[in-house]
């Protein structure tokens, strides 16, 4: 298994690509509808006048985004503090549970382009 900086990622989701063996160019996108998004994209970056660094997104995904973010960041700091205080096997598992539940709401969540 190739380690993370040797995994070939979609070039729209960023998920890891399995490369298929044999001649050809290596994939750059996990489906075609991604490679097709991918490609709609840049073409109305180019139309809006944005560098290749940037993209468009839809306040409502942002703001989806910021709030995931923040419950894990307090899982975090939950945690943080409930080891110092006690850190016994029960705090641990505990504490384990608690991050994998708030990092769930992140397993998944893409944030695409605003298409028109």
């Amino acid at each position: 298994m190739p380690s993370d900086t040797e995994l070939v990622r979609c070039g729209w989701c960023h998920r890891p690509i399995d490369q298929r063996p044999g001649g050809g160019r290596p994939r750059k996108f996990c489906t075609r509808s991604h490679r097709q998004r991918a490609y709609e994209a840049r073409k109305r970056a180019e139309a809006a006048q944005l560098t290749p660094d940037r993209c468009i997104v839809g306040v409502a995904d942002l703001a989806r985004l910021h709030d995931r973010l923040y419950r894990l960041e307090a899982a975090v700091e939950d945690v943080t503090s409930d080891i110092a205080d006690d850190p016994g096997p029960q705090t641990w598992r505990a504490a384990v549970d608690h991050l994998l539940d708030a990092a769930s709401d992140l397993v998944g969540v893409t944030i695409e382009p605003v298409r028109d």
